[in-house]
């Protein structure tokens, strides 16, 4: 009895998957017109979707602001904790932080799959909220470290989900400017948690607010995500057609939601499956793609981008610049590059912006490595090195920090879509751990001049990675790209 009924439950929901492919055929005419070609509507509005990418980028800001929290409060917290000089204490505050984000992110496409975007971006929000008020209220180191942890793994989850959601809701006209946000809500957290802390240094117990600050951005995260739209594309694989419907017509409009629902229809045709293996993703016909973006986003963190983010201060100081006016320069080359592609993503394209950002970074890595050589001396050395630094952050925030995330979420098919962002993004926290654990030492060990041209290497590798291996999506909807890149069955 047990067998039959899971069999006719199983019948029901593939009868009504089929219900709703079979209603909405496939009508070129009408996906043309989707698709922004045709002459008789046009584009869809962006104003329809965008607050909803405005609510999602929200999760993106809270993410910058609890990379640079501990930046200007670390001194001032270790003093108030009792951890002050311990250097392997000071480092486990930041690294327990990035192993939550490892653990969170390993779990966030079943998340994302399991529950619904909407619903994914509260569970993102609600160890933000608990891991904030433990840090806020932290006594102790261990307690510091318990917050953090609970704020790394909504660290984890926040990203993909929000890469999911914005490429998921986005007319494609416009998905790489949406898809910009997110970098630039990032870079905004960066800035806000880096002013919010200047204080810190000479108020008592100011870093305590600093963590408090964030608890509001989280909860309002959580409580407009009640009224925002879910993602049609996880609607329509749970079968339910007549919501899709619904919220297409809220992030399009009514004339464009039959041409929609058949964009669905082109690449969902006999391709759901109610789970996703991990060996399909490693072996099956998806491996490509899933290697395609955790490759991406290795070469993303082998650049060196987070060991500059994270020892700038370090290497500004050394060149006799204050702190935080290091900050503020690095926090301005980031918005401004955030501002470019916010502009440029859906004019030039993501595989343009991916080439000139990765070959920037190379010319910047290549200045800072001549800085430490026997080439360069007296005061040109300050100059060539911090100014390497910058060109570096800029080119960097210009392409190879908001493409990645955005491109990804474009590539890999509806079906498992979520699933594989999470093992790209939890490939990202890996390198990026080891980048942040390691960087002092190899610095120590290498010196800046073999250290910055490995890095400068990298970033020459990607640039070759990206010409050969990247499809330029700008434009296409997300079932034609999945159409063009998978390979048949």
């Amino acid at each position: 009895m047990r067998g039959r009924h899971v069999d006719s439950y199983s019948m029901y929901k593939r009868g009504t998957r089929d219900h709703v492919i079979n209603t909405y055929d496939y009508d070129k005419e009408q996906v043309r017109l989707l698709s922004g070609v045709g002459k008789d509507i046009g584009n869809p509005s962006w104003k329809r979707s965008f607050p909803y990418i405005l609510l999602a980028a929200l999760s993106s800001f809270l993410f910058g602001y609890h990379l640079g929290v501990v930046n200007e409060t670390l001194e001032s917290m270790s003093h108030d904790l009792g951890f002050h000089g311990d250097t392997m204490a000071e480092g486990l505050v930041v690294s327990t932080c990035l192993g939550g984000a490892f653990v969170g992110s390993l779990f966030s496409g079943s998340i994302a799959d399991g529950v619904g975007r909407r619903r994914a971006f509260q569970l993102c929000a609600l160890p933000l909220i608990i891991g904030s008020s433990m840090s806020a209220t932290a006594k102790n180191l261990w307690g510091m470290l318990l917050g953090r942890l609970f704020v790394g793994t909504g660290m984890g989850i926040g990203p993909p989900v929000a890469a999911l959601y914005v490429a998921e809701v986005s007319p494609a006209y416009v998905r790489g400017t949406y898809g910009s946000c997110s970098q630039l809500a990032t870079c905004l957290g960066l800035m806000g948690a880096l002013f919010i802390g200047f204080p810190a240094k000479q108020i008592e117990g100011w870093w305590r607010m600093c963590f408090w600050a964030s608890v509001a951005p989280a909860a309002l995260l959580t409580l407009f995500m009640e009224f925002s739209v879910e993602s049609p594309h996880w609607l329509f694989k749970r079968g339910r057609g007549a919501d899709t419907e619904a919220e297409f017509e809220k992030l399009l409009g009514g004339p464009y939601v039959k041409g929609a629902m058949a964009e669905l229809s082109k690449s969902q045709r006999g391709d759901e499956a109610d789970t996703v293996k991990l060996s399909e993703l490693f072996y099956g016909r998806h491996r490509k793609v899933v290697f395609m973006g955790s490759s991406l986003f290795a070469l993303q963190q082998l650049s060196g981008i987070n060991a500059v983010f994270y020892f700038s201060s370090t290497i500004f100081k050394s060149a006799g610049v204050p702190s935080e006016s290091a900050n503020i320069c690095v926090g301005i080359a980031n918005l401004l590059g955030s501002l470019f592609a916010l502009v440029s993503m859906d004019k030039l394209g993501r595989k343009a912006l991916l080439i000139a950002s990765f070959s920037g970074m190379a010319v910047a890595m290549t200045i800072q490595a001549t800085s430490a050589s026997s080439l360069v001396s007296g005061s040109s050395v300050i100059y060539l090195s911090v100014g390497g630094m910058l060109l570096f952050v800029l080119t960097f925030a210009m392409g190879a920090g908001p493409v990645p995330g955005l491109l990804l979420s474009e590539m890999f098919p509806s079906r498992v879509r979520a699933k594989a962002m999470s093992i790209c993004m939890a490939v990202h926290w890996m390198i990026n751990s080891l980048v942040g654990l390691l960087f002092l030492r190899l610095l120590e060990l290498l010196g800046p001049l073999v250290l910055n041209t490995i890095f400068a290497t990298f970033c020459l590798l990607a640039v070759i990675f990206v010409k050969k291996n990247v499809l330029e999506t700008k434009g296409k909807s997300l079932q034609d790209i999945e159409i063009a890149l998978l390979p048949p069955v």
